[in-house]
């Protein structure tokens, strides 16, 4: 009897101590993810860390420069950005400031024994009065958070100042005069190599079709002249020659975007000839670039 009790309170006893670890076995852990890591709680006097491996993710900004990486790649926003073959398509015009009938006008516009020349002799035809520029290539600094930059480029500017008059060009020496055939097309055409430098102000940096506009100056070399007429005695003729245009074109230039649309614009600072006539060429048109 006595040894029957005693087993069956041995028995009762281990039942107890198995059921009470059973128990508290799914509570043995605690754990808490912070970001990358997992913080594992125990019931020991210290803290155990372990480290999830399987994805990391860090951002890092020195400078002007923003860098994310994840899973080892990362993001990197250059000082400098480049803009490849940018087209422009525009009005070209100038303003006459011309003395008509003064000795260094009828230096060079030779009326040949006709009333002097007037500036209706050099009308041109607004609607076909063309610029088209190449840029090779625009480059863009940045100087300040991406919103002050200094841009800069190189390319080809070419002009068409389309006549309405039967003007014509002589060189060696260089002259205009009154001709005697009627041109269904007359018009003087000249192409610089141009370097323009300016100021761009972009203040909505994160959108990159939002708001911008640049001014600065551009410096062209004029590498080809040549007046092109058509007309049914003569048919097409084509005639190159400097004309005493002045090789250099400084120019105030400037630019203007408004989400995928720009405008550019430029004003001549130094008349097209050198001597005889003053005339100051404008352009205005649209620009096909990415910024």
């Amino acid at each position: 009897m006595k040894r029957i009790i005693f087993t069956t309170a041995v028995v009762l006893l281990g039942g107890s101590v198995f059921a009470q670890s059973d128990t508290t076995k799914p509570n043995e852990t605690d754990t808490v993810k912070v970001g990358g890591f997992i913080i594992i709680k125990k019931d020991k006097p210290k803290k155990t860390y372990e480290a999830d491996t399987t994805h990391y993710s860090v951002d890092i900004t020195i400078g002007n420069e923003s860098r994310s990486s994840s899973y080892g790649s990362y993001r990197h926003h250059s000082a400098v950005s480049t803009n490849w073959l940018i087209f422009d398509l525009g009005f070209a015009n100038w303003r006459d400031k011309t003395v008509y009938g003064s000795p260094e006008a009828n230096s060079y516009l030779n009326a040949q024994g006709g009333p002097d020349f007037t500036s209706s002799d050099l009308n041109l035809n607004n609607g076909k009065s063309s610029n088209v520029n190449i840029w090779l290539f625009m480059q863009k600094l940045n100087v300040i958070n991406e919103v002050v930059n200094l841009k800069y480029g190189l390319g080809l500017e070419m002009y068409n100042y389309r006549y309405e008059t039967n003007i014509s060009y002589h060189k060696n020496p260089s002259y205009i005069f009154r001709d005697s055939v009627v041109f269904s097309k007359n018009k003087l055409a000249a192409d610089y190599v141009t370097i323009p430098v300016m100021i761009n102000i972009s203040p909505f940096r994160n959108k990159r079709q939002g708001l911008s506009f640049s001014v600065g100056m551009s410096a062209g070399y004029l590498y080809n002249s040549r007046n092109k007429q058509i007309s049914d005695e003569r048919g097409k003729q084509k005639l190159h020659g400097s004309f005493d245009l002045d090789p250099w074109r400084f120019a105030y230039v400037g630019e203007v975007g408004l989400g995928p649309v720009r405008l550019y614009g430029s004003y001549s600072i130094n008349p097209l000839h050198k001597y005889g006539v003053k005339q100051y060429p404008y352009t205005i048109g649209l620009r096909f670039s990415n910024w």
